[in-house]
């Protein structure tokens, strides 16, 4: 089944030196840009991350240091990249959970604008675990009947996730082909941040989601302890879930002028 797309929706994977969101860096990203009309538009980069990529890494990945020496970094990619995804929702396999958080923490860190607000995201590990709980290969191989070959490999996988969200459309009926009802289903719960730090209530409300102030909302803990604000923007938090709470303090003094 085709997507029904009323905008373009960009499919990407990353490899990266680590599993941390705001310490980690990017060393490949596969983009798979897929259009309304069917077209299809694929883009691989191999990137310097700047910093060793530990052994252990490599030996999951297979791109060690002497693979990236020579590569770009995300500071001479950055714009490039921005300017491919700027017009397009987002599809991964637990994308919302990792890529997406990591790729916005990339472009925030080379002062690129990122947010989520004129699109939507679909994390297509999601709708698989709540429909099979299987990893990418086994989807690969339950949903399209074929071998994932070269997995971790970031091109074949971003591959292999746009076959998958195909297969899976024409596997479960009560699936919408709409980009707005993908992303809501393969959500989990609704957070304000993509690291999870800021979730909404049932009023749609900014709450933190840890801590003491857990389930607090954001803006009255902000008002009754203002230091807690700039202990988080101190702290080793993702620069996003620091952008979005100046955001939620800056809204909330306006509304008071």
């Amino acid at each position: 089944m085709q997507l029904k797309l009323t905008k373009p929706m960009c499919f990407f994977d990353l490899e990266t030196t680590g599993i941390s969101i705001t310490k980690d860096r990017i060393v490949e990203i596969s983009i798979l840009k897929v259009f309304p009309n069917g077209k299809e538009e694929r883009h691989t980069w191999k990137v310097n991350p700047e910093m060793p990529i530990p052994p252990e890494t490599t030996a999951i990945h297979g791109i060690s240091n002497a693979d990236v020496k020579d590569a770009p970094t995300f500071k001479q990619l950055g714009k490039e990249v921005h300017s491919l995804i700027k017009d397009s929702d987002l599809a991964g396999f637990n994308s919302n959970r990792f890529d997406i958080p990591l790729l916005a923490e990339e472009m925030l860190r080379v002062d690129i604008d990122f947010d989520m607000k004129s699109r939507v995201a679909v994390d297509v590990q999601t709708i698989f675990h709540k429909k099979e709980q299987r990893t990418l290969s086994a989807a690969y191989k339950f949903y399209c009947n074929q071998t994932l070959e070269n997995a971790h490999s970031a091109e074949a996988d971003t591959f292999a996730t746009y076959e998958i969200l195909k297969a899976q459309l024409d596997r479960y009926p009560d699936l919408e082909n709409d980009s707005k009802f993908l992303s809501e289903f393969s959500s989990r719960k609704q957070f304000a941040d993509f690291a999870g730090f800021l979730a909404y209530n049932d009023d749609g409300q900014e709450c933190f989601s840890f801590g003491k102030h857990k389930d607090k909302l954001v803006t009255e803990v902000l008002e009754k302890e203002p230091g807690y604000f700039g202990w988080i923007l101190n702290a080793d938090f993702p620069l996003y879930t620091k952008k979005v709470l100046t955001a939620i303090k800056l809204k909330s003094f306006n509304n008071k002028i």
